[in-house]
């Protein structure tokens, strides 16, 4: 059923009303659960660009609305699947799936794509209004470790050589929040013992992405300290910038919610740097006339509030 962000008075300084509709239930053969997304947009407005988001560990296609919402309000079409790990599904450890909840995470955003058409007839109103060819990617930590695939990075097998090329043509950039560096020595002994996909290889991340690691981001997956988050930033080809912010730990100051408890560094001033800045990137990534990214750079580097920094290649 519909459920829209609208307001019966609109002030100058009232945000775009979006339109938000959940669950759209996509036929997922083999997977044992047919797949649900929510399906956010703006109101009005067309030349729409697909923004496909895919959520951290345990959380689902409610969660992230600091981000989600503005996303949609500034003019993208967000599209947010559930995956199989979602706290909302109650998938058991000992559930034969689990080993491949990776690979099949990647597969939803996947099958996300293949299905636009049917996700574009579930809004009301939204027919017409998408633009095919401006189609991005982003992620949260395990969300941002799936969609890295779809731009290019590889998974490492046991001796070292690249896995499967998954990475999608018709993306044409993407934002990584929280994403987890290399593999081999950097992980923890935990990590490499129960998360062996966590050994990826960025070689092939060809495709323009904005990196965004918290520079107090100590994780017990790895070894090394919150420079590991930067990794796929440094080891990866092609365009991409790298946005490190102050203080900020793997929530990135509350990017999953509000009022979470998960969250450890609660931060509004950062998470309202998030939404601005990922949105400045993607547009300006999928609109090259697009100046919005070079002023927010700007911006940043004049705010005395010192809340990061942003480097690009």
């Amino acid at each position: 059923m519909p459920d829209s962000n609208t307001a019966t008075t609109v002030t100058a300084d009232a945000p775009p009303a979006i339109v938000s509709v959940k669950p759209v239930v996509l036929p997922s053969p083999g997977r044992g659960e047919d797949l649900q997304v929510r399906v956010s947009a703006p109101a009005t407005g067309g030349g729409l660009p697909v923004l496909v988001f895919s959520h951290g560990y345990g959380w689902s296609m409610d969660g992230y609305a600091p981000l989600t919402d503005f996303w949609a309000a500034h003019g993208f079409v967000v599209v947010q699947p559930t995956h199989l790990d979602s706290r909302t599904l109650g998938l058991p450890a000992e559930d034969p799936r689990t080993p491949r909840i990776w690979r099949l995470r990647i597969e939803d955003v996947t099958r996300v794509l293949d299905e636009l058409d049917v996700l574009e007839a579930s809004v009301p109103g939204l027919g017409g209004r998408l633009d095919r060819g401006r189609v991005a990617v982003a992620g949260h930590s395990w969300g941002a470790q799936t969609v890295s695939a779809l731009l290019g990075a590889r998974v490492l097998d046991a001796d070292g050589a690249p896995g499967e090329d998954l990475s999608d043509p018709r993306v044409k950039a993407g934002v990584l929040l929280a994403l987890t560096g290399r593999g081999g020595d950097d992980l923890s002994p935990f990590a490499a013992e129960h998360f062996p996909f966590m050994n990826p290889s960025f070689d092939d991340m060809s495709t323009p992405a904005l990196v965004v690691a918290g520079d107090q981001d100590q994780s017990a997956l790895t070894t090394r300290g919150p420079d590991w988050f930067t990794d796929p930033y440094f080891l990866s080809p092609g365009s991409k910038s790298l946005l490190t912010l102050s203080g900020a730990e793997h929530s990135l100051g509350g990017v999953s919610g509000y009022d979470v408890a998960e969250t450890t560094d609660a931060n509004p001033e950062r998470v309202a740097l998030v939404q601005r800045l990922t949105s400045a990137y993607l547009r300006s990534a999928l609109h090259p006339e697009d100046t919005g990214w070079q002023a927010a750079c700007s911006a940043l580097e004049e705010d005395p509030r010192g809340l990061g920094k942003i480097q690009s290649k």
